[in-house]
């Protein structure tokens, strides 16, 4: 009994201290197989094996009812404490070479999502694709700006150099 409170505790801190939680069950898949797939978010999450009825009480304790419909057979969840988008999109890829994984809902920004809505997710671009498009567009303006303040005086100077010119005539 008390391991089990002692896992419901540590899911419990798992779920309140993740940006999002993804779910997936890997029925089928292989120790090496669940070794390369844990390696592959690592960077960005963890990803733990649970009991589902010890999974269930731990996210409801936390306040999450999103995984209640969807906690039957093998379940892992992919526990994200860095970029959501990488995440999904290496639980995506994974799944495409390995059926055997399949996302079945998560929890993200204080919503449930569906398997369809995590697959969305996935399609995004990453945060830093997206800094990287929106520092360009800040730059295209302020380069903008520039050529506009550096045009200005140019004009000025012509326009005093033809009526100078039209004055002398």
């Amino acid at each position: 009994m008390a391991t089990k409170d002692a896992t419901v505790a540590d899911l419990q801190r798992k779920f309140e201290e993740s940006d999002a939680v993804l779910l997936t069950e890997y029925r089928g898949l292989t120790v090496a197989q669940l070794r390369d797939l844990r390696n592959s978010i690592r960077e960005h999450a963890t990803y733990a094996v649970a009991k589902n009825t010890l999974t269930k009480i731990a996210a409801n304790n936390a306040g999450i009812t999103a995984f209640d419909d969807e906690l039957a057979g093998p379940s892992a969840l992919a526990f994200v404490h860095g970029d959501t988008v990488a995440v999904a999109k290496a639980l995506r890829d994974f799944a495409k070479a390995n059926p055997l994984l399949v996302v079945k809902a998560g929890y993200f920004d204080g919503n449930a999502l569906s398997a369809a809505e995590v697959g969305k997710l996935a399609d995004l671009e990453s945060r830093e694709v997206l800094l990287a498009k929106a520092a360009g567009a800040m730059q295209a303006a302020l380069v903008g700006a520039a050529q506009l303040f550096n045009a200005l005086p140019a004009k000025a100077a012509r326009g005093f150099g033809a009526l100078q010119e039209k004055q002398d005539a």
